[in-house]
């Protein structure tokens, strides 16, 4: 089966990333925490046995800390964040994927041994999620392409995780949930002492 791992990232330029924390820290300090958010999701990707995608979402950095021969590079294309998602699931799908996760880089908890355990949920599930503390999810996997995932939601809300389940147990598909994490959106979700 072959399998690919989307990443989710914004180009890191101050006022551009990480807009709630920077209300409170400031934007350089934004853009110094959400540098160690990249660093830390390369570290935690590399080692996958996926192929590997990173989808910018202004534009294409050839000579960033993604090693262009390790991730296949591309731009995010969509009106939110929902369609962009579905896009890329759509165009790997497409391309003969079997199993695609998709994760965003705003997860200091997340670990290989967590993306290893969502691609192996897709083995005998149709779909995997990984719940995040603030109501989204930090991670979703499918093995065949589910558009009404991505659709009718209020995206970078405390439903949308909820919303997620209700729509995958309305279209009668399986799933595996992974543990609960915290993302780093505001202040509060900062207790890594940097």
């Amino acid at each position: 089966m072959k399998s690919a791992l989307i990443i989710f990232v914004r180009n890191p330029v101050p006022g551009k990333v990480k807009t709630r924390l920077a209300a409170t820290v400031g934007q350089q300090r934004a853009l110094e925490i959400y540098n160690l958010l990249l660093i830390h999701t390369h570290s935690v990707s590399k080692e996958s046995g996926a192929d590997k995608f990173i989808f910018y979402e202004d534009f294409i950095n050839h000579s960033d800390l993604w090693e262009n021969e390790i991730y296949k590079k591309f731009l995010q294309r969509g009106y939110n964040l929902g369609e962009r998602m579905k896009n890329a699931f759509e165009d790997l799908f497409n391309n003969g994927y079997d199993k695609i996760i998709i994760i965003g880089s705003d997860c200091f908890d997340l670990t290989s041994d967590i993306l290893n355990e969502g691609f192996e949920a897709l083995a005998k599930n149709e779909t995997v999620i990984g719940p995040a503390k603030d109501g989204g999810y930090y991670l979703l996997g499918m093995k065949h392409f589910i558009p009404a995932l991505f659709e009718n939601k209020k995206w970078s809300s405390a439903s949308v995780y909820t919303d997620t389940i209700h729509q995958i147990k309305e279209l009668n598909k399986s799933f595996y949930q992974l543990k609960v994490l915290s993302d780093v959106d505001e202040e509060i979700d900062i207790d890594f002492g940097i």
